[in-house]
Parts: C-alpha cells; structure tokens; sequence
C-alpha cells in the first residue's frame, strides 16, 4: 500500500486550556496507561490532583491547568494538536490495536510521531475518508449525537433500486432492533445490475448505511465515506493521508462550536 511520505510538515496548534475531563481519560490520553488500567492506578491510590490523592476514576480535571502526578511523576501538559485525514483502504481496522493481529489504520501513518487516533470508525470492509487525531474533545464533539455532524458516502448497492425505495431510505427506515433513522439520498445512477447513491447521514448508528439498505431488501456492494462535517476527501488516493489545514481546522471547529485558533497560533515547524 502506497502510503505519504511526510513531506509536508504539519501545521501546529497552540494547546489552549481544555474542557475538564475525566481523570481515567486524561491518562490514557497523556499516554500513561489504558483507560481500564488508569481506573485500578486512581482506586489504588497513585494519583495526586494538585498534591491530593483522588480516588475517583470518574473526577474531572483540566489538563494543562491542574497539577496531576501518577507516584512521583508528574503529567505533561497537554501536546500541540494534530489533525490528518486518511482514506482508509479495505481490510484496516480503526483502532491502536487488534487481538487478531489484523491490519490498524495507524500502521498507514508512517511519518506521524504524535500519538493519534481515529475519530470515530469505518468498518473493516469500507473506504474513505477518516480523521485522527489527540484532541479528545475535538474527537468527542464531532462523533457525539448531540452536534450532528454530517457523514456522506457514496453507496453502490446491487440491483436497480425504485424510486419507492429510495424514497423510503429519505423518510425513514425501521432498523431491525433499533430506531427510525433517515438519510439525505440523492441518486447518481441506476442500471439493471447496480444503483450509485450518494447518502447523507447524521446520527452515527454503527453500520447505519448498510443496516438500512438491508433494512430495505437491497446489498451494498461497495461503501466508501467521501464527507465528514465540512470537510471532503476530494482526490487523496487509497492508503495516503494527508494533515488539515489550518482553515479546515477552524471550519470544522466553527461547525461544532469550538473556539477557532487565534490568528498566528497556527504555523509550520521547521
């Protein structure tokens, strides 16, 4: 698999004082240990909140502002965040690691130093486009329910689909064991063997292109995510990634309702 070979430097991000988070999280996100790990390192009493032992796993803290120590070893601040997108190529899985020893996206990012990880998931059998990154609030908002953030895929499904059908998909479709769920859909074309749609979704169900072409009696064939909130995959090719721009950064901030970067506290190293 062809993969970037980092040429191009990444814009840096200023840290600015986050949201309080929980302090299980804040371990595994400043790379101490596993969340399920933290949780026994906090209940066993090795971690200090400004020079207090907490023994709450669920506690909040604002990293960067609180003093947190795991023994006698103080946490870092947080790092400067890094943005990438990746079209994810069939057969990868969206996590750090897998039991089975199958292929991580991560494996991709060949020349990424940072510790990152996706935001959200694809499933091992689709394409497209896929965002990682180590801001965990940045991450939260954009998968998170309550912000709809927009997913668009392009959807080869098998057979020629009617009208009827596609009409339904827009309206609403009862997913076996789960909810109602629709989808903006806009057909692209539609022969004897296959119909192309270009569908549109906000509530992030696991699977919800594929359980609601199911749902509807049809197969996808092919699913590939071409959309992710304002930003577009465009022609970054299978297996390559690239890091956002600095624009695209404060598009996707301004779109779910995060503060955008003051002027200048985005820039190239080196």
């Amino acid at each position: 698999m062809k993969k970037q070979k980092g040429k191009k430097k990444p814009p840096r991000v200023e840290p600015e004082a986050a949201e309080p988070i929980r302090l299980n999280r804040l371990l595994s996100l400043a790379g101490i240990t596993s969340r399920r790990k933290a949780d026994q390192l906090i209940r066993d009493g090795r971690v200090r909140i400004n020079g207090k032992v907490v023994r709450d796993p669920w506690v909040r803290v604002q990293w960067g502002v609180d003093k947190v120590h795991v023994d006698d070893q103080e946490l870092p601040g947080p790092r400067s965040p890094v943005y990438i997108m990746l079209n994810k190529p069939f057969g990868y899985i969206c996590s750090l690691r897998d039991p089975e020893g199958r292929p991580l996206v991560t494996d991709l990012l060949d020349n990424v130093k940072e510790r990152v990880y996706p935001v959200g998931r694809l499933d091992f059998d689709t394409l497209g486009l896929l965002l990682l990154t180590n801001d965990g609030q940045w991450a939260n908002r954009l998968t998170h329910p309550r912000y709809k953030v927009p997913r668009t895929y392009k959807v080869t499904v098998a057979g020629a689909m009617p009208d009827t059908a596609i009409q339904m998909l827009r309206q609403g479709v009862k997913l076996p064991g789960g909810p109602v769920v629709r989808a903006k859909v806009k057909l692209l074309s539609r022969g004897p063997r296959q119909t192309l749609l270009r569908m549109t979704i906000t509530q992030g169900i696991t699977r919800q292109i594929r359980r609601m072409l199911e749902a509807s009696g049809y197969r996808v064939v092919h699913l590939i995510r071409t959309g992710y909130g304002p930003l577009e995959l465009g022609d970054l090719k299978v297996g390559e990634y690239r890091y956002l721009e600095k624009e695209e950064v404060e598009m996707v901030n301004k779109a779910i309702g995060l503060k955008s970067s003051t002027p200048g506290s985005v820039k190239r190293k080196g």
